[in-house]
């Protein structure tokens, strides 16, 4: 009997390191009942209920066809001093989602194969891209000033932003002041006095935590400077393509984002989607970077961004302990989502669109156009789903 019982654990060990190692080919995916891996099917039913429930409305009271036009609802959230759109916006499907297992799909709803924006989640993506450009020593130390690798770019040069490091931008506590595709940097996201804002002036550098997509969009134009080729091509070279993304997903930017280095005209893309453009993407794709983050940056035997990269990325920002690198949302404390583990992270864009990762059970869950008040009920449901360790 101890034979066959060590026998049947040896069994099991395997069987769960080869599910560890899963990851799904280009163009397919293999599903597992929610039993087979854990999960008690009616309550993670419910969690999925909830989710296509809370599907969010703006304004507030209005219909879910009105608040899936983003063509009028990004201008009315956002608006202020320069709020009007410049890139594409463009109507969203239904909430949907999906749920993964050690990697297999377990659960997943409505149109899942759906091209939306996907908002501030194109700031992972923007990181990914630096961690691809650390790897491989074009960034050689974080730490580093940005202007030693983009001078003599305008606004770059001026004497406030000299300091800025690449962990400043990535982490949002730059403070860069300037102008980006015409949008100055104290009229994203300003407080009830946007012209008060204006002129006290920037913070200093590294003070500041700030959620702010004209500082995001100059970093993302340092990159170009960096790597000095469309970033949705590197994306698509270094990352989409060796986890097998799909080619529907596309990286939109402004009308007038277009800069010249050396001698190639290039589209540079913005980290948001708050003026429009930005990654639009399917939930399918979306689970697949889900994935990656939950591997640590490995895909299989290939290491696509490196464990230090990783590890770099979820380390705590001073003046917001629960924001890593861009968009990784940490669970310092359980205050983003108390019934996950502390480890847990999500990356996070408005509408809401949803990755998050849960480190402890193996699971990914792609949640698209929750409310975001509801995303911290969904994750409370999800984790009760969980039969199993």
């Amino acid at each position: 009997m101890k034979i066959l019982s060590a026998v049947v654990g040896l069994a099991l060990c395997v069987s769960a390191a080869q599910a560890a190692d899963y990851v799904p080919p280009k163009g397919s995916w293999a599903t597992h009942t929610p039993a087979s891996e854990g999960f008690d099917p009616a309550k993670l039913q419910i969690a999925i209920d909830f989710a296509v429930a809370s599907e969010t409305r703006f304004p507030p009271g209005a219909s879910l066809e009105a608040s899936r036009d983003l063509r009028t609802v990004i201008p009315l959230q956002f608006a202020g001093p320069y709020s009007d759109p410049i890139g594409p916006l463009k109507p969203h499907v239904p909430a949907n989602g999906i749920i993964l297992r050690h990697g297999y799909i377990v659960a997943s709803w409505g149109d899942v194969d759906a091209v939306d924006m996907t908002h501030s989640v194109t700031k992972t993506f923007l990181s990914a891209i630096a961690g691809l450009a650390f790897d491989r020593h074009l960034i050689r130390d974080v730490n580093d000033r940005v202007i030693d690798y983009v001078k003599p770019t305008p606004d770059f040069t001026l004497p406030h932003n000299q300091p800025i490091t690449w962990d400043q931008m990535l982490r949002q506590t730059s403070g860069w002041a300037g102008t980006m595709w015409g949008k100055p940097w104290w009229a994203d996201r300003p407080g009830a006095h946007p012209w008060d804002e204006w002129a006290a002036g920037p913070p200093p550098v590294g003070t500041q935590w700030k959620y702010s997509d004209v500082r995001v969009n100059a970093f993302s134009l340092a990159l170009n400077y960096v790597w000095k080729r469309p970033l949705p091509d590197v994306l698509r070279q270094y990352v989409m393509g060796p986890i097998g993304a799909s080619g529907t997903w596309h990286w939109e930017g402004y009308d007038n984002s277009w800069v010249v280095i050396g001698r190639r005209r290039i589209h540079a893309v913005p980290g948001g989607g708050h003026w429009g453009g930005g990654m639009f993407i399917s939930a399918r794709d979306l689970a697949r970077m889900g994935l990656l983050g939950l591997r640590s940056g490995k895909w299989g035997d290939r290491q696509i961004l490196s464990d230090v990269w990783i590890r770099m990325a979820k380390t705590p920002t001073g003046a917001n302990p629960g924001y890593g690198y861009m968009n990784w949302f940490l669970n310092t404390g359980q205050k983003l989502f108390p019934a996950a583990r502390e480890d847990s992270v999500a990356f996070i864009g408005n509408g809401d669109n949803i990755v998050f990762i849960d480190y402890q059970h193996d699971v990914v869950a792609v949640v698209r156009w929750i409310d975001d008040a509801q995303k911290a009920a969904f994750v409370e449901k999800l984790e009760a789903a969980i039969t199993a360790p």
